[in-house]
């Protein structure tokens, strides 16, 4: 029986959607927010609550395996985690934005929390 206990395909193969979110995590990591449409605003919630917990934790490899770059890794400890040592979560905020003018897409902006 199947659950669909995954997250959005976001109509991406496994290995483009997986690189795609790592690269919108290190920039959120990096900038501390990200203005993306909504369903990849969601999934990259995910992703990055998922990642800050795990650095919490003291998982240095699976961090450095997930995101693949130096500067977003080394942001995240030196910076994020001791921020986030005493949160047992919840670590980004999403809002909903105005649609886009192009296609009219939902857009929404992704942020940590301070």
């Amino acid at each position: 029986m199947i659950k669909n206990s995954g997250g959005r395909k976001l109509s991406k193969t496994g290995a483009h959607r997986r690189r795609m979110l790592a690269n919108m995590a290190t920039g959120l990591l990096l900038q501390e927010r990200v203005r993306t449409t909504l369903p990849k605003a969601k999934e990259l919630r995910r992703t990055t609550d998922h990642l800050i917990s795990l650095a919490c934790q003291g998982n240095h490899r699976e961090v450095r395996r997930i995101l693949r770059n130096k500067t977003g890794t080394q942001k995240l400890f030196e910076v994020l985690v001791p921020r986030y040592k005493d949160r047992a979560g919840g670590f980004t905020r999403l809002y909903r934005l105005d649609r886009r003018q192009g296609d009219n897409a939902e857009m929404g902006l992704v942020q940590l929390v301070v």
